[in-house]
Parts: structure tokens; C-alpha cells; sequence
């Protein structure tokens, strides 16, 4: 039986066009069974996402940026894994971004047993990358 896991992208720190290389990457580990994007939609940088988002059945996740300088949409992304964490039967997780924000929320999923994929770009910070079982 293939590994579940839980597919989590943080859109304020990554490119619609990199959503098929993800898919790819993730899907030599197991099924990806929540796909969830989170960010602010209503900003005008978030448009080129939808045709990737009806094409790959990925759920869009409305934060607002309610205030200037603080990160609404990492916030929703770490709730909605502690609550997938303890309410679905999932062996992993697949956490996008190159946000040091996550190191804490990958260590800790790593510390209840799941498997930790981390994916961003070359500047993500050496903490997050560590935190992950495996970061590409």
C-alpha cells in the first residue's frame, strides 16, 4: 500500500509554474491525498495559479494579510497540518516554501512519526532543510 501524504504549498513563497515538478517529486513517495495551497487570492500576483489549481485538483486556501509584516498564511498552513496531524491517517507530509517558518512544524511532525518532505529553492535557510527528512 502507498504512503499517504498530505501536500502543502505556501503560495507567497512559490511559482505556479513549479507545481508539476512538485507533483512529479511527490508522487515517487506515495498518493498525495490533501493538495492545499495557501495565500492571499485576492493580491493580483496570485492569478497565474488558478489554471494549476482547476488542472491538478488543488484546494486554495483564502488567508487575508490582515496586517503588514506578519505571515497570516503561514499561521493557516501550520493549523491546518497539526489538524490533519491528529485527525487523518497520514504516514507524511509535503511542506513547500523556503520560509524558515516551517522548521519548527517539520520537526514536530517528524517527532510524531510522519515523514517530512520539505521542496523550495536554493536560499531556503539550512534549519527548515534539516528539519526534513528529505528537502529537494
Amino acid at each position: 500500500m502507498e504512503e499517504r501524504f498530505a501536500l502543502l504549498i505556501d503560495a507567497d513563497n512559490v511559482s505556479a509554474k513549479y507545481i508539476k515538478p512538485i507533483l512529479d517529486e511527490l508522487s515517487k513517495y506515495g498518493n498525495v491525498t490533501y493538495k492545499r495551497i495557501y495565500g492571499d487570492w485576492t493580491r493580483p500576483n496570485s492569478a497565474g495559479w488558478k489554471e494549476e489549481l482547476l488542472q491538478n485538483s488543488i484546494t486554495p486556501i483564502q488567508q487575508f494579510s490582515y496586517t503588514y509584516g506578519k505571515n497570516a498564511t503561514d499561521s493557516a498552513m501550520i493549523i491546518d497540518a497539526m489538524d490533519m496531524l491528529y485527525a487523518s491517517e497520514l504516514e507524511g507530509f509535503c511542506l513547500v516554501s523556503s520560509d524558515s517558518d516551517f522548521t519548527r512544524l517539520a520537526s514536530r511532525l517528524r517527532e510524531s512519526g510522519k515523514r517530512v518532505i520539505g521542496m523550495g529553492e536554493a536560499k531556503t535557510p539550512l534549519p527548515f532543510r534539516k528539519a526534513c527528512e528529505i528537502f529537494t
